[in-house]
């Protein structure tokens, strides 16, 4: 009696966590069904599921049921697709991430005068996250898609982002690029030599062939919050355009930083 009393509590605790842990699993395990769904994979069926993911085909039905309950998946003739259930997280998304019209306005005038895309940088751990962008109207121009995660380890606005970045994130990121850990010292001449200027260049450091310059935009207590840059093919990027662009984009950076820069990903 006495050991099962001593036993009680601890089992008590455990089941919980057990609890949690399987939650957690199972959450996990619906993400990844979820991701399945692309712009090229429109639909997927029990078997692509069971297949891509390795559950069991009687674990993959009851969670997608029970997604399929709550409106994230919709059951169709070819498969399971995009339930109705997301329009609201997807409105929400949507008017919590997009940056303010003035914003955009701004950058729609930058894309139209100096023909080339323009991209809104912000800093997400080891990442750098494109929150806005406008097309450059030339048929030869660089795009990304909004929300897109690009390396940090190269580029003109990663070296704008990194400014004050602690040596344990820049070891992080140093890890990921293609030359190792020896490319923080590279990283560091890059975020210092960004800082002196107030602007930073890049040209095919993450792919051949693109170029682009890159300002800091302000914040109410650091100095630099997003990285505003000008993108494109490197054969027009010469070093008389470089210098106009410097020249544009920081009066547009100024300008945003004067109205007060917020998003998300600044809190």
């Amino acid at each position: 009696m006495a050991s099962a009393a001593n036993q009680g509590p601890s089992l008590r605790r455990s089941t919980p966590d057990a609890a949690d842990a399987g939650g957690v699993r199972s959450v996990q395990r619906a993400m990844e069904i979820m991701s399945l769904l692309t712009e090229h994979r429109p639909s997927v069926t029990i078997r692509e599921i069971v297949e891509q993911t390795g559950l069991a085909k009687t674990t993959a039905i009851r969670l997608v049921q029970t997604l399929e309950q709550n409106g994230l998946l919709w059951a169709t003739s070819h498969g399971y697709t995009a339930g109705p259930g997301l329009w609201r997280w997807a409105h929400l998304a949507h008017r919590s991430w997009e940056v303010p019209a003035d914003t955009r306005q701004l950058m729609r005038e930058l894309a139209a005068t100096h023909r080339e895309t323009v991209n809104l940088y912000m800093t997400r751990d080891i990442y750098r996250v494109c929150v806005a962008q406008e097309e450059s109207p030339q048929a030869l121009r660089h795009v990304v898609r909004v929300g897109d995660e690009l390396p940090m380890w190269a580029g003109a606005s990663s070296k704008i982002l990194l400014r004050d970045a602690p040596e344990a994130l820049l070891g992080r990121i140093a890890a990921t690029a293609p030359g190792g850990a020896s490319h923080v010292a590279t990283l560091r001449e890059w975020i210092d030599d960004a800082a002196l200027k107030g602007y930073a260049t890049s040209a095919g450091e993450r792919e051949p062939g693109l170029s682009a310059v890159a300002v800091p935009i302000g914040g109410r207590s650091v100095p630099v919050v997003a990285a505003l840059c000008l993108s494109g093919p490197t054969l027009r990027f010469t070093p008389e355009r470089i210098e106009t662009f410097v020249e544009a984009l920081r009066d547009a950076a100024a300008r945003l930083a004067e109205k007060g820069f917020d998003h998300p990903l600044a809190g």
